[in-house]
């Protein structure tokens, strides 16, 4: 049997019965459990399938198709340090070129979403961004997508900053409607 055809036989059985085991669909068929990985990382690469703990499951739709390091909304470059990453339930990760994306994409997706992942404008520590407070258009430009938003790990530290460059504070909730109403309907410009 061709790899393309082993493919096809497991996006079917997943279709049929939602969830397989890597071994189980070696047993079936008849190649080593190595030759099943290699069959299926282009099609969790595709978005087909979901690589999970327990072996395979079927992809509920398929995820946008985006190179990676490109932001998912955007298509901008996500290897900066204002990058966010959007775990989904499923477990695969989204990148975002910046907060602004981030926070868009997560609205539109919200109950696929673990967990959003940022990082501290100021001292560039990983936090979570359920709990960040987020900076929209300060007077600070980093060529990025506008309204340009910062993200703070304190609020404190966020209204300190607020002070010497301007903008307008708000909290997970209200960030993305806020985003959304200064978004011009031109999309991500910067």
């Amino acid at each position: 049997m061709l790899p393309v055809e082993r493919q096809q036989q497991i996006l079917t059985w997943l279709k049929e019965e939602g969830t397989l085991k890597v071994s189980e669909a070696s047993r079936r068929l008849g190649v080593s459990e190595m030759t099943v990985y290699r069959d299926i990382q282009p099609l969790a690469e595709q978005g087909k399938l979901i690589r999970t703990s327990k072996g395979l499951a079927q992809a509920k739709e398929p995820r946008p198709a985006v190179q990676p390091d490109h932001c998912v909304y955007c298509g901008k470059g996500t290897n900066t340090r204002f990058a966010v990453q959007l775990i989904r339930i499923d477990h695969g990760v989204e990148q975002a070129c910046c907060a602004h994306c981030g926070l868009l994409r997560y609205g539109a997706i919200a109950d696929e979403v673990a967990q959003i992942i940022c990082r501290d404008y100021l001292t560039d520590a990983t936090i979570g961004g359920r709990m960040a407070s987020f900076l929209i258009d300060p007077d600070v430009r980093l060529n990025c997508c506008e309204p340009q938003v910062f993200v703070f790990a304190s609020r404190k530290e966020a209204e300190r900053f607020r002070t010497g460059f301007g903008g307008k504070l708000f909290s997970f909730e209200e960030a993305i409607p806020a985003i959304q109403e200064r978004m011009d309907g031109t999309g991500c410009h910067g």
